[in-house]
């Protein structure tokens, strides 16, 4: 059975939000730039242009925030909001279906509102044209009536701030990304500064953690903050169960093993993208719907939860052609690497041996 995007939430190493993280994460987010853990070059950069607007006066320029799921795109947006003094109105591009609903919001904003859509690059087409216009100038036209006799009217609306979070900047038309005065792409954390995020969740949600146990869970977190709170809730209930309450290295790793999470952050998904792409397709090259298939997944899921890591990892890697294993696979699944296949470059007539080792298009 094909399992849906949704779903993937409930996986130890999901970087999509489930209930529970929706509820804990209220409580662990930071609430200023000051707080944030990481990001420091978007920090930084943020921070300079929220000071400028406040010394100025003015509404900052629009925001897009772009980056894999969990690494604090709505925590940068309630940030923003924070530093501004400003409130804030969160919606998502799912949501606005028509240009009513988005007219319906922007129409009763008060001066200086942030507003938040999540998943911007799913907001529908109608409703996209009229964000361009209330952007640039801050006005929404509304129609009246419908056919021949309708009358757009328009209305002026308090200036705001958008901010727009997107998985998939790339399905972003380029008017609607031209309009962000500041862009931002939210990498993937290193181990020290996750080991960091642990040892604070940690502390706000009353656990015992010991530094090496905390350096564990930060090491099989995928470089993603929503990962290692999950992690770190889990190892915890181990600890309590099976254990004195401490999380200490050997609890880490046993909690962790029993979930399946490896060493390198991978679990069953991602053993099982590897291994369809080595074993059944010889390594590649092989196209994402048919791989999506192979593993009884959603082509969306395989793209946006499997694959970030595992490029990162050096595991995989996007070709024209399709997804490629790298050598780094066969040896992560325990096989020999082969001496024929997509990343070894074959020699002209004559020039006798194969090349290095290297991935090409």
């Amino acid at each position: 059975m094909t399992r849906k995007p949704d779903d993937e939430a409930e996986r130890a190493v999901s970087a999509l939000a489930n209930a529970d993280d929706r509820i804990v994460e209220g409580a662990l987010r930071p609430k200023r730039l000051s707080e944030l853990i990481g990001q420091t070059r978007v920090r930084e950069q943020l921070s300079l242009m929220l000071e400028g607007a406040l010394g100025r006066g003015r509404t900052p320029d629009h925001v897009l925030l772009s980056g894999p799921p969990g690494l604090g795109k709505t925590t940068l947006a309630m940030i923003i909001s924070a530093e501004l003094g400003a409130p804030m109105r969160i919606t998502s591009g799912p949501a606005i279906e028509r240009a009513g609903d988005l007219a319906a919001i922007l129409s009763t904003l008060s001066e200086g509102e942030v507003v938040f859509i999540d998943e911007i690059h799913r907001v529908a087409r109608p409703a996209e044209e009229m964000l361009y216009l209330a952007m640039e100038d801050f006005r929404v036209d509304v129609v009246i009536g419908k056919g021949p006799g309708a009358t757009a009217i328009p209305l002026d609306i308090a200036q705001f701030t958008l901010v727009g979070a997107t998985t998939r900047a790339g399905l972003l038309p380029a008017a609607l990304r031209d309009r962000f005065g500041f862009t931002a792409h939210l990498d993937f954390y290193e181990p020290e500064e996750l080991g960091v995020i642990v040892r604070r969740s940690a502390g706000l949600l009353g656990v015992a953690l010991r530094d090496d146990g905390a350096e564990e869970i930060a090491g099989r977190s995928r470089g993603t903050p929503r990962i290692a709170n999950r992690l770190l809730r889990r190892v915890r209930d181990y600890a309590e169960v099976r254990g004195n309450g401490l999380i200490t290295q050997d609890i880490a790793k046993a909690a962790l093993e029993l979930y399946e999470v490896d060493e390198m952050g991978l679990d069953r998904l991602d053993h099982a993208v590897l291994a369809a792409l080595v074993r059944k397709f010889g390594g590649g090259p092989v196209g994402l719907s048919t791989l999506a298939v192979a593993v009884g997944e959603e082509a969306e899921t395989v793209e946006v939860v499997a694959e970030p890591f595992l490029v990162r990892a050096g595991l995989i890697a996007r070709t024209p052609r399709g997804r490629v294993a790298t050598p780094a696979s066969w040896e992560y699944l325990g096989l020999p690497v082969p001496q024929q296949g997509p990343w070894v470059r074959q020699p002209e007539a004559g020039q006798g041996p194969p090349g290095e080792v290297t991935l090409f298009d």
